[in-house]
This record gives C-alpha cells, sequence and structure tokens, in this order.
C-alpha cells in the first residue's frame, strides 16, 4: 500500500520561506499527479499547488492566494516533490498536506493518497 510522508513544516516570520517535502514509499511519485492542499483551524481544505504527472509534462498549477510566491517541483531524486513556499503571510498558516492521484487539479476529490499533513505557522 503506497505511502506519503511530509516534512519541512515549521514556524516562520512573516516574509520568510519554507520549502516542504513530500516522500513516498510503494509507489512511484513521478506516474502521479501530486497535489499540495493545507486547512486551516475551522476552514476547508484548500488546494495551494498542483503538479502533473511525467508523461503530461509536470505542468504546474497554483491557488490565487499563493500565485507567485509558491513553487511545486519534483526533485531530482525519485520520488520527491517539493513546495517552496517564500514570502510567507500569516493567512498561509495551517496543515499541509501532500496527495498524489490520476489528474492534476486543486480539488481533494481528485486524489486517492494522502499524507498526514505538517503543520505550517507564521507568525511574528
Amino acid at each position: 500500500q503506497g505511502q506519503l510522508v511530509e516534512s519541512g513544516g515549521g514556524l516562520v516570520q512573516p516574509g520568510g520561506s519554507l520549502r516542504l517535502s513530500c516522500g513516498a514509499s510503494g509507489f512511484n511519485l513521478d506516474h502521479y499527479a501530486i497535489a499540495w492542499f493545507r486547512q486551516a483551524p475551522g476552514k476547508e481544505r484548500e488546494g495551494v499547488s498542483s503538479i502533473a504527472n511525467s508523461a503530461r509534462g509536470s505542468s504546474t498549477n497554483y491557488g490565487d492566494s499563493v500565485k507567485g510566491r509558491f513553487t511545486i517541483s519534483r526533485g531530482s531524486a525519485k520520488n520527491m516533490v517539493y513546495l517552496q513556499m517564500n514570502n510567507l503571510k500569516p493567512e498561509d498558516t495551517g496543515v499541509y498536506f501532500c496527495a498524489a492521484g490520476i489528474i492534476a487539479t486543486l480539488y481533494p476529490r481528485s486524489y486517492t493518497y494522502w499524507g498526514q499533513g505538517t503543520q505550517v505557522t507564521v507568525s511574528s
């Protein structure tokens, strides 16, 4: 059974940067669309970014609130996907999840495999 594991979360001041990592065991991430979602307390899960599988050219997409600040990429090492987050704002605070599926969208229902999440807190 495939498993996803996120890492790299933490506490950062506004304007700072973090890089989240998503690793997999049991399946090859290159064959899957990968997305990052986040969920703040009391709010619905929000699509942050997605990247298509390698066969579809790994095209990327971003939610409007993070465009120009976040970058999703596949690692040169197999089975890693990263989310580089720059110019972080307090409203970026939440639990960040990576997910794997067939089609790259920003909708949670498109994804089959989910990690446990990593907490990102942006605060001074």
